[in-house]
């Protein structure tokens, strides 16, 4: 081995998807992965917040207490009550609660120590929640309006007889596909390319820290601007378990609105 070869470091390997393949029992599909493990976690996390903070309800509330009833009221009124309505909203609520509360405690999973890996950045559980919202929306719409009635109201009143056809398929289109396609992939998209960027700017700092020349004045730039790129990302985060919630609350309160 020559001299070179043993005092400068490896070749760098940029991250890919593999970094969120991270299989901990079994392998292939069924594999029970870390970001498996991170949901469970998140779940007792969130039971232990809930339970702690609302188990000595007072009328002078506690810090954690205000912050449970600061959440739960951003939901209810800031998403459920002006998306879906007076009227509707509230039998929603615990829903979009828990949507919100869930996405978020796995998104910040990303970069929080020790975990560092956002749960939403595997495709399969936005997908998973998404398949729920979908189906409630469509459930919830369908026992309001019927299911002729439904479906018929996705054409609205007064268009010319020919152009009938067309809108029909085109909004069935979007009700069936479109929405709830870019609703599981504007959030796995978000986290899971957030969580690259934090991979390479953490591993290519420290590959150039380790490097000769002037590259560590550059490793030393970017772990500078990692820090700059986990307070965007923190931002990302809460922004993208807001907007899900907010299209969840949206879709809901299209299909039981009484024009539907």
């Amino acid at each position: 081995m020559s001299i070179e070869a043993a005092v400068l470091p490896t070749q760098y390997e940029p991250p890919g998807t593999a970094d969120f393949w991270i299989p901990l029992i079994g392998d292939g599909a069924w594999a029970f992965t870390r970001a498996s493990l991170l949901a469970l976690v998140s779940v007792g996390l969130i039971w232990w917040w809930l339970h702690a903070t609302t188990k000595k309800k007072a009328l002078v509330p506690s810090m954690g207490q205000m912050g449970t009833e600061a959440v739960y009221g951003f939901v209810r009124n800031g998403i459920a009550k002006d998306l879906i309505g007076s009227k509707e909203f509230l039998k929603f609520v615990p829903l979009l609660f828990s949507l919100f509360v869930f996405i978020l405690v796995n998104n910040l999973f990303g970069v929080v120590p020790p975990f560092q890996n956002p749960t939403m950045g595997r495709i399969g559980f936005p997908i998973a929640l998404t398949l729920v919202v979908f189906v409630v929306y469509h459930w919830v719409g369908i026992k309001k309006h019927g299911f002729v009635g439904y479906w018929k109201s996705l054409v609205p009143a007064g268009l010319p007889k020919a152009m009938v056809p067309a809108i029909f398929f085109l909004e069935l289109i979007t009700d069936m596909f479109t929405r709830p396609v870019t609703l599981a992939l504007r959030l796995f998209g978000n986290m899971f390319a957030g969580h690259i960027m934090m991979i390479l700017f953490i591993t290519g700092g420290w590959y150039m820290l380790n490097s000769g020349g002037i590259l560590p004045i550059f490793g030393g730039v970017t772990w500078i601007m990692t820090f700059v790129m986990t307070l965007f990302e923190l931002l990302v985060e809460v922004l993208q378990a807001y907007v899900f919630t907010l299209l969840a609350a949206l879709y809901i309160g299209g299909a039981v609105a009484d024009e539907h």
